[in-house]
């Protein structure tokens, strides 16, 4: 792996605490997406395993999609007194500032340490772990680490590649300093990036590159861009070899893995990923074919889904897995916490 970074296991780190997710009202089935690219919904159905997906109105954005998610995650644990917010995005609202402080504002937590952190789809696992190097360090007792991305204000629409994939949401943890013989301790995380494979997802408008080399303004470089088969191949090796690092520092064995929990990308990678670490396929997690791809959001999103359904009990092992723009990937290990969510079924 280039640019490998694995964190060694300390005493002390991010325990969850508290839990909330939250998609738009707007509900685009496959049938409407067919109709415009000139597809049918079987053949969306069959290359993704998406259903539909949830997209925000006109006039919403991001930190809508967090502050909403970061509330509900709030009064699952009764509000505690909030430290830090990492905001892990791609989407924020605009590229200067920062989205995060504005979360927290609204979130009546003005004071903190609040930022963003852009790791793409892999970027919930990216704030998870860095959340537990702020918290065993001792300086702060509690956080609020959120992954929110409204992909569907980069996507273009007409894009065969890309329009079908893609859905709005956000999901949040509250996390506390705790040790790692608690449940809901993070007790292992791997983080990995190659800069090389840069062009393989990207959106081109928007930063300092584009000006810096003389382009023009022009709409289409505002879309996001996929190369799927690249994307493919890449996403499950990685996310095989982080997930296997993890399980080794772990001491784990893949008997031993009560669920996987990867980054919802298509319904083919999570199988083949399951399938290439040696995960029975009947325990990943699945709900992609609900809401779709939601980049940083995902994992969160399905944490929820896993709650909701009755499928996560306190004490399950539960190993996580993303890849994400950069390129990135990110593997986490926990132990499943006692938690109540504060909020209905958000994948109506």
């Amino acid at each position: 792996m280039s640019a490998n970074v694995e964190h060694t296991r300390n005493t002390r780190t991010a325990v969850i605490a508290g839990l909330g997710a939250y998609v738009p009202e707007q509900v685009v089935k496959n049938d409407e997406i067919a109709a415009r690219l000139g597809v049918t919904t079987d053949w969306i159905r069959d290359r993704t395993g998406i259903e539909q997906r949830f997209v925000l109105e006109p006039t919403g954005a991001t930190s809508d999609l967090a502050v909403e998610a970061g509330r509900r995650a709030l009064d699952s644990c009764g509000n505690p007194e909030i430290d830090f917010l990492i905001l892990a995005t791609c989407t924020p609202d605009h590229p200067f500032p920062a989205t995060a402080p504005a979360v927290a504002a609204r979130l009546g937590l003005k004071g903190i340490a609040a930022f963003d952190l852009n790791a793409a789809c892999s970027g919930f696992v990216y704030a998870l772990s860095v959340s537990a190097g702020m918290l065993a360090s001792g300086a702060y007792r509690t956080g609020l680490v959120i992954g929110a991305d409204a992909i569907s204000t980069i996507l273009d629409n007409d894009d065969q590649i890309t329009a079908p994939i893609f859905g709005d949401g956000a999901g949040a943890v509250v996390v506390r300093a705790g040790g790692t013989d608690e449940p809901g301790s993070v007790t292992a995380h791997v983080l990995g990036s190659d800069g090389d494979l840069l062009d393989i997802m990207k959106t081109p408008a928007g930063g300092s590159r584009q000006r810096s080399a003389g382009v023009g303004t022009d709409v289409a470089q505002s879309y996001f861009t996929m190369a799927g088969r690249s994307v493919y191949k890449h996403a499950i090796n990685r996310m095989t070899l982080a997930s296997t690092s993890v399980l080794e520092r772990m001491g784990w064995g893949v008997d031993d893995v009560d669920w996987l929990v990867a980054h919802q990308a298509n319904r083919r990678i999570l199988t083949a990923t399951a399938e290439a670490i040696g995960i029975p396929a009947e325990k990943a997690v699945i709900n992609v074919d609900k809401v779709a791809n939601t980049s940083a959001a995902s994992i969160p999103l399905a944490f929820v889904d896993a709650v909701e359904s009755g499928a996560f009990t306190a004490g399950d092992k539960v190993l996580l897995a993303a890849f994400g723009g950069g390129a990135t990937w990110a593997a986490a290990a926990l132990t499943w916490p006692d938690l109540t969510l504060a909020a209905p079924h958000v994948t109506r």
